[in-house]
């Protein structure tokens, strides 16, 4: 793997700090103003985001990012849902919270890039905010899409766990606490093994198809392959 140039793991860092500082913040907040004092308790509803990271999950990011696409987490929030107002649904929205975080993220950095093509373009000459921008709307639709997926550590398993009645939803959260990350990995690690052995690349099907789109909507140019 051939790294890019210092300016642009330099903006490819600032990206990755926000993206997953503020995605793990705004499941913290969310769940405090649940009524949830879980988060508070534990020095996470806080703007310090170094508070926020994990050490395999920012590996992951890293790494994959590097690759082009950026897939990774942050370090876990600690909410309980038996201590907010409406359990069920208040849980719901404090996990939607983090995904939702990185939408906004990417929706802020697309109308930075938007504004630059259209009055000034020489500003992306500069690498540095030629990537901040570009990997900043990247970087941040991979981790929704990738956050979506209902297994392991992510935020998809969750929230569908929400709709499952309860005898369902305690068996299914616990067999994603037992597999959990290294069941993930591994299933990474084999899908790219498929891929490189010429099979069907799943993770771009699954993450990058509705990533590529997602970029051309929100800054009405081509995704970057």
């Amino acid at each position: 793997m051939t790294l890019p140039p210092p300016e642009a793991l330099a903006a490819l860092a600032i990206v990755i700090f926000f993206a997953i500082g503020l995605h793990e913040y705004a499941h913290c907040k969310m769940a405090d103003l649940a009524g949830d004092p879980t988060p508070g308790i534990q020095g996470r509803v806080t703007l310090n985001l170094t508070k926020h990271f994990t050490m395999m999950g920012t590996i992951m990011i890293i790494l994959t990012s590097l690759s082009g696409i950026g897939m990774g987490w942050g370090k876990p929030s600690p909410c309980d849902p038996r201590k907010m107002r409406n359990p069920r649904w208040d849980f719901f929205a404090t996990i939607a919270a983090g995904p939702l975080c990185n939408v906004l993220q990417a929706a802020v950095y697309a109308v930075l890039l938007r504004l630059c093509l259209q009055g000034a373009p020489q500003l992306l000459d500069s690498l540095f905010v030629r990537f901040l921008l570009v990997q900043g709307v990247i970087i941040n639709l991979a981790l929704f899409f990738f956050n979506m997926i209902p297994f392991g550590p992510l935020d998809g398993h969750w929230l569908l766990g929400v709709f499952m009645p309860d005898k369902q939803r305690y068996y299914w959260y616990r067999f994603n606490h037992q597999v959990g990350t290294i069941g993930l990995f591994a299933v990474i690690v084999g899908l790219d093994l498929v891929r490189q052995q010429g099979g069907p690349d799943v993770l771009w099907t699954v993450i990058g198809t509705p990533l590529a789109a997602s970029y051309h909507l929100f800054t009405g140019t081509p995704f970057p392959l």
